[in-house]
């Protein structure tokens, strides 16, 4: 059997009183992520690996929470490319935070987290900062 790699994680609006910019922001993100690919023409994202509240009410108050999670065959061999498509979606949406889990039978666990200098990011800026953080804690296998 092959290795598996497990990614998960999620990305944070950043709260605001201001119920319109909060709903314009909400939007816009709902959008790009709805342009991903869906079903077999994704190799790293697509659209069915990430979900949101996306209304005002249980489980959303004033901050969105997007997140995802998927598995893939050794996905840690292209990384880099995975990263990139990811910034690259980053781009494209309003958030503060990211944090991304990266799960490997061989590697461990690795953390990665985007914070914009700001506090906030919008749509395409071009200010991405990413922290790796290794955690070795053995294998998925145990």
């Amino acid at each position: 059997m092959e290795p598996e790699s497990i990614v998960y994680g999620c990305i944070r609006d950043w709260p605001s009183g201001d119920r319109e910019q909060r709903l314009l922001r909400r939007d816009t993100n709902r959008r790009m992520l709805d342009q991903l690919p869906q079903g077999e023409a994704w190799p790293f994202l697509g659209r069915e690996m990430f979900s949101f509240c996306s209304a005002d009410g249980e489980g959303l108050y004033q901050t969105q929470v997007i997140h995802f999670g998927a598995s893939y065959r050794a996905v840690e061999y292209e990384w880099k490319l995975w990263v990139e498509e990811f910034e690259a979606l980053l781009k494209r949406l309003y958030w503060a935070s990211a944090v991304v889990h990266l799960e490997t039978e061989l590697n461990g666990m690795h953390t990665f987290r985007w914070e914009s200098e700001s506090g906030f990011h919008s749509p395409q800026e071009d200010d991405l900062r990413m922290r790796c953080v290794w955690e070795r804690e053995g294998s998925l296998r145990g």
